[in-house]
């Protein structure tokens, strides 16, 4: 299986997180792909980059596990708010887009509440 490159409009899941979202690259970059912002590693920035997936269900964030609490242990999805504080990892250290790494769609990121956030697709068709 062949890796692909990122471009805005690429959708993103998270384990934790009850609907996808598409991923944000801004222009300034300059890398057009299918007419689009190609990504590097450091578009992960939440609410910039990484918009939120709906409601998020792991008891590592402060609101879900609050909230369960409140419910009697009965797990209780809260609004997710990402908290990513690391960049996508691997990228591809021979391409560098804006001087970074170009992100490919094996690439993975972290979010503190404990969720895997993967890239389900490349975003280069509409």
């Amino acid at each position: 299986m062949s890796d692909s490159y990122v471009t805005s409009t690429a959708t993103l899941q998270c384990s934790f997180g009850m609907t996808p979202c598409k991923l944000i690259v801004t222009p300034e970059k300059r890398v057009m792909l299918a007419n689009k912002p190609m990504a590097n590693i450091m578009d992960f920035k939440p609410m910039v980059n990484i918009p939120s997936f709906g409601m998020c269900s792991s008891l590592a964030n402060p609101t879900v596990a609050s909230a369960t609490s409140a419910a009697m242990g009965v797990l209780t999805p809260m609004p997710c708010i990402p908290s990513i504080v690391a960049p996508w990892a691997p990228g591809k250290p021979d391409y560098l887009i804006a001087n970074q790494p170009a992100l490919l769609k094996s690439c993975k990121c972290q979010c503190a509440w404990a969720g895997s956030i993967s890239i389900l697709t490349d975003g280069q068709l509409v």
